[in-house]
């Protein structure tokens, strides 16, 4: 029983840090899953571990591929996305909590501004805020699936 407790928060850390990217929040769903398998040791418990997994494997993709393809049919280059990450991971160590997003927003808009001038950088800017927030509710709903069917698979082993 203390082990569920235990497992219960670290998936509600997942889903959290899914919203605000502080942690991993994918691996910590993942985590949860392995510890919650591992320590009951039932076959039915490492299906329900794998079906979960795949879940989150299956969103990992379907977060970048879907909006990914959003950007490029909206004219948004690669390069305009890759200027989004770099300034995006750097905002996350200078700016806690919030630096990802504000980088990811200023990478984009710098390099869309160099691009295309300043008439056209905020709408082309605000292409790429829609994808990436469609990317954090793909992530979150694949999360929600995996704990649900974690909960499932706790109702029913345990």
């Amino acid at each position: 029983m203390g082990t569920d407790i235990v497992v219960a928060l670290l998936m509600a850390l997942g889903l959290a840090t899914v919203v605000v990217p502080v942690l991993p929040g994918t691996l910590l769903i993942g985590a949860g899953l392995l510890v919650w398998a591992s320590e009951d040791g039932g076959r039915s418990a490492w299906v329900v571990a794998a079906v979960g997994l795949v879940l989150l494997a299956a969103g990992a993709v379907v977060k970048y591929v879907v909006p990914g393809r959003r950007l490029k049919d909206a004219g948004v280059p690669f390069t305009t996305q890759l200027a989004g990450l770099v300034l995006g991971v750097v905002g996350f160590f200078v700016i806690p909590v919030v630096g990802l997003f504000l980088g990811f927003v200023l990478g984009v808009w710098l390099a869309e501004l160099r691009r295309l001038g300043r008439a056209q950088a905020w709408p082309s800017t605000k292409q790429a805020l829609r994808a990436a927030g469609l990317s954090i509710l793909i992530e979150l709903g694949f999360g929600l699936l995996a704990v649900a069917t974690w909960v499932v698979g706790l109702v029913a082993v345990g």
